[in-house]
Order: structure tokens, then C-alpha cells, then sequence
């Protein structure tokens, strides 16, 4: 579709579709998933810009089902990963095997695809595995292939990775690298449910066996066009401009930085947060019905492009600041 260009008739047809079709998703999701919209919408421009979503969240706060639901209602394959210590690479991507065929004796090296072969992977808990298996997402993540044994096999599209961590319970887990933290377009935090959702979800939980069937709303070839539209939606020079401004400001060396920054910031955002942050500013406006970007998409996903990115020294943890409080300064300058 990128080598494509569009008629301003197929354009408009393409929007309407793009409109009817988010519309039908978030209802399909919010029939199983309650008070959690925004974390909704998180996902679905994660999936619009063809990025990568980090959710942490206490246990029970329905992340594997949330994602599950989502999926569904994509219309796209969906594996799930349970992160162990003891899991190995090859467990992730797949192995070659040695098949001997029956009818003339010959053996030959097939290669048996892992759950990393899906539309969407949920990584569960990602952080409790040791770094070689962590090392095994990055290469999907970024190049959207995997190679084994010297073979590379490419991965379908849409891909996309949704990885959860648990923020408690931290004996036994391996901190995600900065590198590939980086691979994230968001972290969002996945909080408790309000008294009256909880109620909502209690109610439904506990009247009924079954759940609700759900319906795919789209398919994988037009998630693929809906990336393309999304890419499309202009950017002002001065939107652009504030951007790179904004990220700028997070790196404690820049004349721009805040005196919060150049105090508890040991490492700033890198170029990706900017590309990061247009796109998903683009998939935002085009989300919302309109056809260019303001500052409000800016303000409003800087925190959780950021979050993840941005490492904070002793300083902070000794005056008790967190990344969130540092980032919150940033944006309102």
C-alpha cells in the first residue's frame, strides 16, 4: 500500500471505512472489557502506527484478556507467550527440525514456526525470562522476521507485540534492556477500575457462564491500509517543530532542559521517541475525525511514549520523584 497512490475518491472511501470500522472494534472490545477505553485506544494506535505497546499492571486487571478480546475483534491470529525463566529462544521463534521422508529415506531440516508467528503476540509477563530469551523479541520487533539457523523467515503483517510486566513480585525477574524498551511505542499503566466498573465486571462475571460472542470487525489487509491512511495525515512544520522540542527538553545535556531534567534525568529520549510520537499523534487525530495534528496529541500521548524511555538517576529516587513527575514538567513548558 505504501507504493500506492491513492485518488482523492479512494482516500475519502478509505476514512469512511477507517471510521465505521474503530467504531465497531470498540464496541465488539467494550462488550467484555469494562472502564478500561482509554487503555483501548492505546492499543489501537499502537496497532494503527505498526508499533509495540508495554502495558504494567497489577495482577487481575484483566491484561491477557483484554488483549485476547482485542484481537478477536481485529480479526487477526492471536498466541500467547507465558514468560518462565527456563523458556529458551527457540521456544519463541520456532526450530528447525530433521523430517525423514518415508517413500525415498532422504532427510531434510524443516523449519516448525513458533507462537512468535501471529498477527498478535502477547508476551506475558516479558520481564521474568533471562536476557538471551528477552534478546529473541528484538529482531521481530524491529525488522518483523526472525532467523534461525542462518535463515530468515518473514513475519506476516500486521505483527505486532503486546507485552505485560508486573510491577510487584520483582524477585526473579531481568529488567527489560534499555535497547529494547526502546522497541515500545507506549507504556501504558493498566490502574484499578473505578467502584462502579468493578461492580459492572462482578455482575457480568458472576450471572453467566459464557461470555459474549464477539465478531471480527476487520481483517488483516485492512489494518494494513489503515496504517497507510494513518501516514498520510499532514504534520505542521510547527507541530513538528514542537515535537522535536519536546523531546529535546528530556535529554539533560540540551540547553532547552528544564532545571527538574538536568537534575534527575540521566538519560533523555532518543530520536525514535520523535518518529514515535508524530505517528501516534497522526493515528490520534485521525482516531478523533480530523485531518491534522494539534498540540493537545502531543501533550496527551507524551507520558506514555516517555515514560519507558527516559531514565532517571539516584538523584530522583532519593528526593522521590518519579519519571511520570519529571515528564509532567516537561510537557507543561
Amino acid at each position: 500500500m505504501s507504493d500506492v497512490v491513492a485518488t482523492e475518491q479512494e482516500t475519502a472511501a478509505l476514512v469512511n471505512l477507517f471510521r465505521d470500522r474503530i467504531g465497531a472494534i470498540r464496541d465488539q472490545v467494550r462488550r467484555v472489557i469494562v472502564g478500561q477505553d482509554e487503555v483501548i485506544d492505546y492499543l489501537l494506535l499502537t496497532l494503527l502506527v505498526g508499533g509495540h505497546c508495554l502495558i504494567t499492571g497489577m495482577p487481575g486487571t484483566a491484561k491477557t484478556l483484554l488483549v485476547k478480546t482485542l484481537a478477536t475483534a481485529l480479526g487477526l491470529s492471536f498466541k500467547r507467550i507465558q514468560f518462565t525463566p527456563d523458556l529458551m529462544p527457540t521456544d519463541v521463534t520456532g526450530t528447525d527440525i530433521i523430517e525423514e521422508d518415508i517413500t525415498t529415506g532422504h532427510r531434510r531440516w524443516t523449519f516448525v514456526p513458533g507462537p512468535l508467528f501471529a498477527n498478535v503476540l502477547l508476551a506475558d509477563e516479558v520481564n521474568r525470562t533471562p536476557p538471551k530469551t528477552q534478546a529473541a523479541l528484538l529482531e521481530a520487533m524491529q525488522e518483523h522476521s526472525v532467523t534461525v539457523r542462518g535463515t530468515t523467515h518473514t513475519l506476516s503483517e500486521p505483527f505486532f507485540v503486546l507485552a505485560t510486566q508486573n510491577p510487584i513480585e520483582l524477585e526473579g525477574t531481568y529488567p527489560l534492556p534499555e535497547a529494547q524498551l526502546d522497541r515500545f511505542l507506549f507504556n501504558v499503566l493498566l490502574d484499578y477500575l473505578s467502584a462502579e466498573d468493578e461492580m459492572e465486571v462482578v455482575d457480568r462475571n458472576t450471572s453467566r457462564v459464557e461470555g459474549p460472542q464477539l465478531r471480527s470487525c476487520t481483517s488483516a489487509e485492512e489494518i494494513v491500509k489503515f496504517q497507510w491512511l494513518v501516514r498520510q495525515v499532514p504534520l505542521s512544520t510547527e507541530v513538528r517543530r514542537k515535537a522535536v522540542e519536546l523531546i529535546r527538553s528530556t535529554r539533560p545535556r540540551e540547553a532547552s532542559a528544564p532545571e527538574s531534567v538536568r537534575r534527575y534525568v540521566r538519560y533523555g529520549a532518543s530520536v525514535r521517541a520523535t518518529q514515535f510520537l508524530c505517528l501516534a499523534a497522526k493515528a490520534r487525530a485521525l482516531m478523533q475525525g480530523r485531518y491534522h495534528v494539534t498540540d493537545d496529541d502531543l501533550r496527551t500521548l507524551a507520558l506514555p511514549v516517555l515514560r519507558h524511555r527516559v531514565l532517571t538517576n539516584y538523584q530522583a529516587e532519593s528526593d522521590g520523584r518519579s519519571v511520570d513527575e519529571v515528564l509532567r514538567e516537561v510537557v507543561e513548558r
